[in-house]
């Protein structure tokens, strides 16, 4: 794996902290809530930023599902702080029941 430069590695460190951030809120307001993880590619970023909020089970998932909008209000928030900028929030915050192993 290619070694990455001081701009990608406060890229990932402010990207670590906000999803940091939304994790701890998701596990204290979202029922059934499990953890936040997130992939990108820095070439592509903040384009390829994707974070995903993986839930215990289904019925949990469809009951936050309506509030998925929000949530991603919140982490565009949290990563605006940060100086990140994203133009489609919509893109970036998935709720899953998926882990980061499969």
């Amino acid at each position: 794996m290619k070694k990455l430069s001081k701009v990608q590695l406060k890229q990932q460190a402010a990207v670590l902290d906000a999803v940091t951030t939304l994790e701890q809120q998701a596990l204290a307001d979202l029922p059934g809530a499990v953890q936040c993880w997130f992939s990108m590619e820095y070439e592509a970023f903040p384009l390829s930023l994707l974070v995903r909020l993986q839930f215990t089970e289904q019925v949990l998932l469809d009951t936050a599902q309506p509030q998925l909008l929000v949530w991603q209000k919140r982490l565009s928030a949290l990563l605006f702080k940060k100086g990140i900028v994203l133009k489609d929030m919509r893109k970036h915050l998935v709720f899953t029941l998926n882990s980061p192993d499969e």
